[in-house]
């Protein structure tokens, strides 16, 4: 008989978690022109499971349509960095992304998309949207 792995409960702090971290800010500079769209893709992201403290990693994309600014990728490579260590599911990371890159820009449309390697034998794909679809 195989042994019985502990279970272990998600709780409202797991939840929670990295949600509201302190994290760098996001840079912008002025656009110069109208009716393009940027992706930009960042294939190194790590995190860190708040209920297990196991790594996460992905690849995070943001697409966007700018407006009068555009996202500064140095100081986008430190905020997404400063993920490393940070405690945070990864509906939560895409989440806080898509909110954190929306106030510095305030673009007319920005898509964020997590893919998450395999883990447990599934893999997970996150897209948050501004304006959202509801």
């Amino acid at each position: 008989m195989p042994a019985k792995r502990p279970v272990l409960q998600y709780t409202p702090e797991h939840a929670k978690s990295g949600v509201r971290a302190k994290l760098p800010a996001i840079e912008t500079w002025p656009n110069q022109y109208a009716g393009y769209e940027i992706t930009i893709t960042i294939p190194e992201y790590t995190s860190i499971c708040p209920r297990t403290g196991l790594p996460d990693f992905g690849t995070i994309t943001i697409h966007y349509l700018p407006i009068k600014r555009c996202l500064e990728l140095k100081s986008l490579k430190y905020y997404i960095l400063a993920y490393r260590n940070l405690g945070i599911f990864y509906e939560n990371a895409v989440n806080r992304i898509l909110e954190d890159a929306v106030r510095a820009c305030r673009p007319r449309w920005m898509i964020v998309r997590g893919e998450f390697t395999i883990r447990g034998g599934m893999h997970t794909t996150i897209e948050a949207r501004h304006p959202s679809r509801r």
